[in-house]
C-alpha cells in the first residue's frame, strides 16, 4: 500500500455586477470599468469583453501530437475515430453533446502523468472521464480537446482490513469495493444508485452520494487519502492513512472538484462495518405532504434511519411497470425506510417508526420479511431513472437540496412549476436528508417542449435556493447548474474558488469552462443533443 504525504474590496459602486439575460441563455456580463470586474478577468488569466470567447488560444490536436502519444500509451490506449468517439460526446446530463478530438485510456499513474506533461508544454486543455454516469455534463469537452478516461485503472491494489482501509485505482467500480471486502463483514458506504457502473475516480470527483448518506455521509466522508497527477503532470499524494491530518484539508478540496484540479489515479477509502441487522420497511401515502411530513417527524424524534427514500405517483408506477417490485400504484407516495444497526434494538425501532409514519398520514406499512423482500425494494429505489425512460423520450434529473423541513413546500413548488410549465415531472429522492431529484419529462424534437423543461429546472433551483437550499447535493455543478452559481455565491466567493482552482491548476487546463461561471462566456443549454462549440 503505498503511504500518503502531508504533501475586500467593498461598496456597492465597486462591486462586480453579474446579470443574467434573458431567455435560455446562460450569459453574463461583466463590468469592465468595474474594479473587481478587472480583478475577476485577471483571476481567470483572461481580459475579455462581453461574451468573448475563452481558451480559444488552445493548440489543436496535430499528428505530432499523436505520434507521441501512440509512444506512450499504444494504439489500444487511444480512440480517434469520429464515430467511436461518439460514445463519450456526453455523460447523463444529454442537452448538450460534445465529442472530444481524441480519447486516451491510460494504463496507470505513470501514463498519466507522462500524458498531462505533454498537454501541458503544449497548453492543451483536457477533461477526465470515469464511467460517464453523471448527471451535470461534467465531462463534456468544452474547450478541451482531449479526453482521458480512467476506466482502465481498475484495480484494488490492498486491502487493510484491521485498520478498516482499501487502496484502490480510480477506474474501481463503486460497488466494486463493496464486493470485494463484504465476506469479511465491510461494505464501502456511499451508495448512488449509479453504484454498479460508476467508478471511484467520478464519485471523488462530484462527492457523491447515495440513499445511505443519511447516517454514513457522502464521499468525502470515506475518502482519507487521494494520489492525484495535477494538471502539468506532478504526482502528488495527499491524506494519510489516519482520519486526521494536520495542515488543511487538501483531500477535502479535491473532492467535489469535478476534475478541474488534475486527475485523481488512487485513493485510500475509509471501510464501514456491515450492520448486524436491518428493518426496511414499506410506507405507503396518499399524497407526498404526509410523506415529506413524516421524514420530519422519524428525525424529531431521535431516530436516525440508515435512508429515507420518496418516490411519488408517476414514479411508482414506472417503477412498477417495469420491474413488478409490488408498489401500490394507487399511492400517492411511498417512502422506503431502512434501520440498521445492533439487532437488539431494531424492531424497538421500526415500531416506533412505523408508529410515527401513521400518525403523519401512512395509510399502511410494510416490513420486509427476509433479505429477498429488501432487495426487491432496494432494486425497484435505485432503478427508478432507467423506469423513467418508459415515459419520455427524454428526461433531465435535477438535484437540488433543501431543509428537510422543506420538504413539503418544494413539492408544492415542483408542482406549480409542473403546472405553469406544462410539463410532467417526476419526484424521487433522499428524502432523509431533502436531496431532491425531480424528474422533468420532455421530448427533444419539440423545440418549445425542451426550451420549457430547461426552464423548469431552473425555476426548481431557484426555488431551492429560496427556501434556503442548494443547487447540488451530488450530481455537481458541471455545465449544467454553472449560470445558476451566484444565487448562492457572490462574486468575492467565485473569486476566492478560482484562486483555489488556479493553486492546482494555473492554466486551467483541467476541465476548463465548468463549475464557475467564466466572464464572457457563453453555454447555451437550448438545444439538446447538439455538437457545443464555444
Amino acid at each position: 500500500m503505498f503511504q500518503f504525504a502531508a504533501a475586500e474590496e467593498s461598496g456597492a459602486q465597486n462591486r462586480l455586477h453579474l446579470f443574467r439575460q434573458p431567455a435560455q441563455r446562460s450569459v453574463w456580463q461583466i463590468h469592465e470599468t468595474d474594479p473587481n470586474s478587472i480583478r475577476l478577468l485577471d483571476v481567470f488569466g483572461i481580459r475579455a469583453t462581453l461574451r468573448a470567447v475563452t481558451n480559444a488560444s488552445h493548440s489543436p490536436v496535430d499528428a505530432s501530437l499523436i505520434a507521441e502519444l501512440r509512444e506512450m500509451i499504444g494504439d489500444d490506449g487511444m480512440v480517434l475515430r469520429a464515430t467511436e468517439l461518439k460514445v463519450y460526446e456526453c455523460d447523463g446530463w444529454t442537452m448538450e453533446k460534445s465529442s472530444p478530438e481524441i480519447l486516451l485510456r491510460p494504463r496507470n499513474t505513470a501514463e498519466v502523468s507522462a500524458i498531462l506533461k505533454l498537454l501541458h508544454r503544449r497548453s492543451i486543455a483536457f477533461v477526465p472521464r470515469g464511467a460517464g454516469t453523471g448527471l451535470s455534463g461534467g465531462c463534456l469537452p468544452l474547450g478541451a480537446p482531449v479526453m482521458i478516461c480512467t476506466s482502465r485503472m481498475n484495480r484494488i491494489v490492498q486491502v487493510d482490513y484491521a485498520s478498516r482501509r482499501i487502496d484502490v485505482e480510480s477506474g474501481v467500480v463503486n460497488l466494486h469495493v463493496t464486493n470485494a471486502v463484504k465476506a469479511r463483514g465491510m461494505v464501502y458506504a456511499p451508495d448512488p444508485s449509479s453504484q454498479v457502473a460508476c467508478t471511484i475516480g467520478g464519485n471523488i470527483a462530484e462527492n457523491s452520494g447515495g440513499p445511505h448518506t443519511l447516517k454514513y455521509g457522502v464521499t468525502t466522508n470515506h475518502v482519507l487519502g487521494v494520489e492525484i497527477v495535477l494538471p502539468d503532470g506532478e504526482i502528488v499524494e495527499l491524506g494519510g492513512a489516519t482520519e486526521e491530518c494536520c495542515g488543511y484539508d487538501l483531500v477535502g478540496a479535491i473532492v467535489g472538484s469535478e476534475g478541474t484540479t488534475g486527475i485523481v489515479t488512487r485513493a485510500m477509502l475509509k471501510l464501514t462495518r456491515e450492520p448486524e441487522g436491518h428493518r426496511t420497511l414499506l410506507a405507503i401515502f396518499a399524497d407526498v405532504d404526509n410523506a415529506t411530513r413524516a421524514v420530519s417527524a422519524i428525525i424529531a424524534a431521535g431516530i436516525i434511519p440508515g435512508a429515507i427514500e420518496m418516490m411519488d405517483q408517476m414514479i411508482i408506477r414506472a417503477v412498477e411497470a417495469a420491474f413488478h417490485a409490488g408498489l401500490p400504484e394507487d399511492a400517492g407516495a411511498v417512502l422506503i425506510i431502512e434501520l440498521d444497526g445492533i439487532a437488539a434494538g431494531l424492531d424497538d425501532h421500526a415500531r416506533i417508526v412505523t408508529e410515527l409514519v401513521r400518525a403523519a398520514g401512512a395509510n399502511e406499512v410494510r416490513l420486509a420479511r427476509d433479505e429477498a423482500e429488501r432487495t426487491i425494494l432496494w432494486k425497484a429505489r435505485k432503478r427508478a431513472f432507467g423506469a423513467v425512460g418508459r415515459l419520455a423520450p427524454n428526461y433531465a434529473t435535477q438535484d437540488g437540496v433543501v431543509p428537510r423541513t422543506r420538504l413539503p413546500d418544494i413539492l408544492r413548488a415542483i408542482i406549480e412549476i409542473s403546472h405553469r410549465r406544462n410539463l410532467r415531472i417526476g419526484n424521487v429522492f433522499h428524502a432523509g436528508d431533502g436531496n431532491i431529484h425531480p424528474i422533468v419529462l420532455y421530448d427533444e424534437r419539440d423545440a418549445d417542449e425542451t426550451n420549457r423543461a430547461i426552464e423548469a429546472g431552473r425555476d426548481i433551483l431557484k426555488a431551492c435556493v429560496e427556501m434556503g437550499g442548494s443547487l447540488t447535493g451530488e450530481h455537481g455543478i458541471g455545465v449544467e447548474k454553472m449560470a445558476e452559481m451566484p444565487l448562492i455565491f457572490s462574486p468575492d466567493d467565485l473569486i476566492v474558488m478560482s484562486e483555489l482552482r488556479r493553486v492546482f491548476d494555473p492554466d486551467q487546463l483541467a476541465n476548463p469552462n465548468k463549475i464557475i461561471p467564466v466572464p464572457g462566456a457563453c453555454v447555451e443549454v437550448a438545444a439538446p443533443r447538439r455538437q457545443v462549440a464555444l
